[in-house]
């Protein structure tokens, strides 16, 4: 869930094509009508009409300004203070120990983790790289015990510089282009696919309170981007488009990649959901080629990883289908360590945050999801059919077929869910769509072309079980331009309702409540939860409720969970707005949403220097709380290195967490939080 479009790798970034537009100038806004909603109702007085920016606020987000007097905040932790150092922190009557590192031992027989001398049959034992989704599932399975479980955790990308000794030149900060093909070996590149992927570990909790992985349980799995086979389901799968020389018939795939947030599903598997998978691909198509409309709009081939160069799949000119294998939501049941992961394409292809799941009051299963690219959209996955407690086979194939939709954002404050249906308005063979598997591959066209709303690039969208109401994060986007810019070759699109500001670096989170809690409702109300930012600075144009300390504002809002007391944590990333986006490092903040205190944070756990907080997942009795800090010393950190180098290496790296040892790289990870003295976090 990086902040730029691919990950912040691209010191082995090959050479790139021209920028595309992620939509096209003349695809529909509604700030025309949003502007004349709010002018009708008046809520463009007051401080937040800012003529440093253009910024529309909301209506909800106006009035969440509340007095600091009527807040009653729920969360009655003291708040860790504001400022990036090399080591994480979290609030006091806290602790926060490392639970499992990138390299730790993972299968039976696994070496310890050498840095100095990897392999791909080392990595492929060992737990992956960069860390970003956890999900926890109680051991045994159908328990409800928040002492044993299984953890699933996501390993997005790799980079290079950082993990391999004597990779980049000494006096440089990457790799140059010239030594691309020398320096990235097919040695290296596999233990790079051998690190993507998913991890599933068996945790205890000890008399002491304690948390350990089990390095000998049977149930701990390695699934990676270089050996695991992945089955198809839903409209592509034994599509046209799908196959390729090493599968003729369209309906198994090797590996999976960039995977960033994912879900929990209520019959027991983990969702996991790919990402910026373009960056995975090199070559170049002739503008001819039919697939080459479909690659402009997802930025294939992006050319970061020199992947391409030893396995012949991720060159767009050998195997110019490969790339519509990748971008599915990924289904793994952690329950039998021999079942075959699923790519479910009834779910749609684009760059998936996350899967927020829930079981509507009429059985179905409901799927949330953001598109994390500037201007793309958010969707939702109702399944055909329902939810059975007593049938987990059954349930196991409800997410292959159902109903995808996109969102809207209407000028009355509604939300209208826009079905992705081949046949249905636009969706025909006269504009490219010849059947559901075209509208699955190229679902963004699909979703542009019904009219649905392009949003501040959506991250982790989660539904609340407690109150039935649907959070998006938008995490930044400061190429949202008004109507009047000057662009140069970036399209004019207007800030509206649910993208209330141009130039946004700092994200806001939207609210949606379906009617009478129908989560297949076609038409949903929306508010404004909160603008990022910082609300002592006017130019930003933040919203929080006045309750919230010079602590507790955040920006670029990223991952969220919502804990079994139905309380909203929100993780960050500002990647390379940082320290522009708030000046201090990443973590996980605690944001009230009901009552008079809504809109209040308060800042919970900060991670080291070039982190983000990602995955944060809470045990069932909510004493437990797992977080994944990904890429430590990485992004943004010039004035932490020494030498003056613009990014971490592995000789010269901004910090050494968690282990700082010398020579040791930093190494993401897994860190479990509990309270002192036991009870739920955050209390």
């Amino acid at each position: 869930m990086t902040t730029t479009t691919t990950p912040a790798c691209d010191f082995v970034e090959l050479e790139r094509l021209p920028d595309t537009p992620t939509s096209p100038a003349d695809a529909p806004t509604i700030g025309d009508v949003i502007n004349r909603r709010l002018g009708r109702r008046g809520f463009l007085k007051g401080a937040l009409a800012t003529t440093a920016l253009v910024a529309v606020p909301s209506v909800a987000a106006v009035t969440a300004a509340r007095p600091a007097s009527a807040a009653t905040p729920s969360f009655g932790f003291a708040e860790v203070a504001r400022g990036v150092d090399r080591t994480h922190h979290v609030a006091p009557g806290h602790d926060a120990r490392v639970l499992i590192r990138w390299g730790d031992p993972v299968l039976q027989g696994a070496p310890e983790f050498d840095p100095m001398a990897q392999t791909p049959e080392k990595q492929l034992a060992q737990f992956g790289y960069n860390c970003d989704f956890v999900g926890f599932l109680p051991l045994p399975q159908g328990a409800t015990a928040a002492d044993r479980g299984l953890l699933w955790v996501n390993h997005e990308y790799t980079i290079a510089p950082v993990m391999f000794p004597g990779l980049v030149p000494p006096g440089m900060d990457r790799i140059p282009l010239e030594m691309v093909e020398r320096v990235m070996t097919k040695q290296i590149v596999d233990i790079e696919m051998a690190a993507h992927g998913g991890t599933i570990v068996e945790v205890v909790r000890g008399k002491d309170g304690t948390w350990t992985y089990l390095k000998d349980s049977t149930y701990n799995r390695r699934i990676t981007a270089l050996t695991t086979e992945f089955a198809v389901t839903g409209p592509a799968a034994g599509h046209r488009r799908m196959r390729t020389g090493a599968d003729p018939q369209g309906v198994k795939i090797v590996g999976m990649v960039n995977n960033c947030a994912g879900g929990v599903t209520p019959w027991g598997t983990f969702l996991t959901c790919e990402e910026n998978f373009d960056s995975y691909f090199t070559g170049r198509l002739d503008q001819s080629h039919p697939e080459q409309r479909n690659y402009d709009r997802y930025g294939v081939p992006g050319q970061v990883f020199a992947w391409g160069l030893h396995h012949a799949r991720f060159d767009v000119e050998k195997e110019p289908n490969e790339a519509n294998r990748f971008g599915w939501v990924v289904e793994v049941d952690p329950y039998d360590p021999a079942s075959t992961p699923r790519k479910h394409t009834a779910l749609g292809r684009f760059k998936h945050e996350g899967a927020g799941v829930i079981v509507n009051k009429d059985g179905r299963v409901v799927v949330y999801m953001g598109d994390d690219q500037r201007f793309e959209h958010v969707y939702r996955f109702v399944s055909k059919n329902r939810f059975d407690p007593a049938d987990r086979a059954a349930n196991m194939r409800l997410l292959e077929e159902g109903t995808l939709s996109v969102a809207r954002y209407d000028e009355d404050g509604t939300l209208t869910w826009l079905p992705l249906v081949h046949g249905q308005g636009p969706l025909t063979a006269a504009n490219g769509f010849r059947d559901q598997g075209d509208v699955v591959i190229n679902v963004r066209q699909a979703a542009t072309l019904l009219g649905a709303t392009r949003m501040d690039r959506p991250e982790d969208v989660e539904v609340n079980p407690k109150t039935h109401k649907v959070y998006a994060m938008l995490t930044n986007n400061e190429d949202r331009r008004p109507a009047d810019w000057d662009a140069k070759g970036i399209p004019a699109t207007e800030v509206n309702g649910p993208n209330p500001r141009a130039f946004n670096i700092w994200g806001h989170i939207v609210e949606m409540t379906p009617p009478d809690q129908d989560h297949t409702a076609e038409k949903y109300t929306w508010e404004m939860l909160i603008q990022a930012g910082n609300p002592a600075d006017p130019a930003t144009a933040a919203v929080f409720n006045a309750a919230t300390t010079a602590d507790g504002w955040f920006s670029c809002p990223d991952n969220c969970a919502i804990d079994h007391q139905g309380r909203l944590w929100i993780a960050t990333d500002q990647g390379n707005n940082w320290p522009l986006a708030s000046g201090s490092a990443d973590g996980l903040w605690a944001l009230e949403t009901e009552g008079p205190a809504r809109g209040t944070a308060k800042a919970f756990f900060r991670v080291p220097v070039g982190a983000e907080l990602c995955g944060p997942c809470f045990t069932p009795d909510d004493t437990a709380l797992f977080l994944a800090v990904q890429h430590p010393g990485t992004d943004g950190v010039a004035q932490f290195l020494t030498g003056g180098a613009e990014r971490s290496t592995f000789e010269n790296p901004a910090t050494r967490w968690p282990d700082f040892k010398e020579g040791v790289p930093p190494r993401p990870s897994v860190v479990v939080v509990t309270k002192q003295g036991g009870g739920a976090v955050g209390t």
